[in-house]
């Protein structure tokens, strides 16, 4: 069985283990009734629609 010949440094097992870590932007869509982008399966803050139904009454 393979020993390794010297400890790992907590600077190289940070290093590797902050590649996992990164995260990704959040994926947008352009929202139906008025072209804004939004994110996923959520109300449009500048019309108030969700899949063609008015939820709530956009701020002006």
């Amino acid at each position: 069985m393979a020993v390794p010949r010297s400890k790992t440094s907590k600077a190289r097992t940070s290093r590797r283990q902050t590649i996992n870590m990164r995260l990704d932007a959040p994926l947008t869509v352009e929202c139906n009734n008025c072209g804004n982008k939004i994110i996923l399966h959520r109300v449009c803050p500048k019309c108030g629609f969700y899949r063609g139904k008015q939820i709530i009454k956009p701020n002006v």
